[in-house]
């Protein structure tokens, strides 16, 4: 019994012993304060959270950061790998990007290119081809040369191969892949993706030699100003002199030719990541940019390009003699090149 009792207390005892001690630390605790864990050596870790650089983990991402303001400007921190954009934790730019790629690049590029192919097939339905009012002549006044016409040929087709490919890459996985799967989607996105980019520099060598060749005749002159005011005449029904080219062709050829097509080779050799004569850096931030613009622009590029291969194929008559054998009939020459058919023929 003494025993029993003996052992019992000092169980007892023990647990209150144990239970103080926890009691007393939980007291200092409170009162002292707990010294810091050792950290790993080279790694700081700030003291106030406020003075962590924007663009970390540790703090909030700013709302609405600007894309083309400060695509580059997330802080770097140090890292022994070669690609240093891997020290940025957060690429704030990214998201901006994504939205603005997939959002109004691709929606209101679509409606563009859409009120486009379908503007041109209702004005073919209900007016049909620009016919000539006069019969043709039989005589056929030379317009282009062979050079001429090969470059314009080779600008022509490489075109096609860029907006085709060019709009599977952006469009395909809406309507393509569905149809062939993903795995054959795969493949056939990685061929547009080859000639895409292989197609790229023969396009731009052919704006280049195109420029040199009908830069001149391309200036604004005597006529102009009278072809903007009737546009062209379809306001006034009445027939417009121009000179070699009117001021339609005019602004295809400075616009949508030079500048956009320039605008669209110089992002697309950034995207390639061989701009040639300069030392770029190519970081994800610059590509982010030159996508956006490379996009906007073919999209605005293949929508005006639309009416210019109607008017030069089925949406006028003869139109399409100049480019095939580099001649025109002289009744076409007279009615829609006035002031360069008097000019001739002389």
């Amino acid at each position: 019994m003494n025993r029993s009792f003996t052992s019992v207390s000092r169980s007892w005892v023990l647990a209150l012993g144990v239970s103080l001690s926890l009691l007393s630390g939980v007291c200092l605790a409170e009162r002292a304060p707990m010294e810091p864990l050792p950290t790993p050596s080279g790694i700081d870790i700030p003291k106030n959270l406020k003075s962590i650089p924007e663009g970390t983990q540790a703090q909030s991402q700013p709302a609405n950061p600007s894309i083309f303001t400060a695509p580059n400007s997330d802080p770097q921190n140090y890292v022994s790998i070669p690609d240093k954009q891997a020290g940025v934790l957060i690429q704030r730019a990214g998201q901006e990007w994504r939205l603005i790629r997939n959002g109004v690049i691709t929606v209101y590029g679509a409606w563009l290119l859409a009120i486009a192919f379908f503007g041109i097939v209702a004005m073919y339905t209900v007016k049909g081809p620009i016919k000539l009012h006069a019969p043709l002549s039989g005589q056929m006044v030379k317009r282009f040369n062979g050079f001429d016409r090969f470059t314009h040929w080779t600008m022509a087709f490489s075109f096609i191969a860029l907006a085709f490919t060019g709009l599977m890459i952006l469009y395909g996985k809406y309507f393509a892949m569905p149809l062939m799967g993903g795995v054959a989607y795969g493949s056939f996105l990685m061929v547009c993706k080859n000639i895409h980019n292989f197609t790229g520099p023969l396009f731009t060598l052919s704006i280049v030699i195109f420029f040199l060749l009908f830069a001149s005749r391309n200036i604004p002159e005597k006529g102009d100003l009278n072809w903007l005011l009737t546009f062209g005449g379809m306001l006034s029904g009445k027939h417009v002199p121009a000179g070699f080219f009117n001021l339609g062709e005019k602004f295809w050829f400075w616009f949508g030719m030079v500048f956009l097509g320039l605008t669209i080779s110089a992002s697309g050799f950034v995207l390639d990541m061989i701009v040639p004569f300069m030392d770029v850096q190519y970081l994800r931030g610059t590509m982010q940019l030159a996508n956006i613009i490379h996009s906007s622009a073919a999209i605005l590029m293949t929508t005006m390009a639309m009416g210019h291969i109607y008017i030069g194929t089925i949406g006028m008559q003869g139109s399409i003699d100049g480019m095939k054998s580099g001649y025109v009939d002289a009744t076409w020459a007279k009615e829609h090149h006035e002031l360069w058919y008097n000019k001739i023929n002389k």
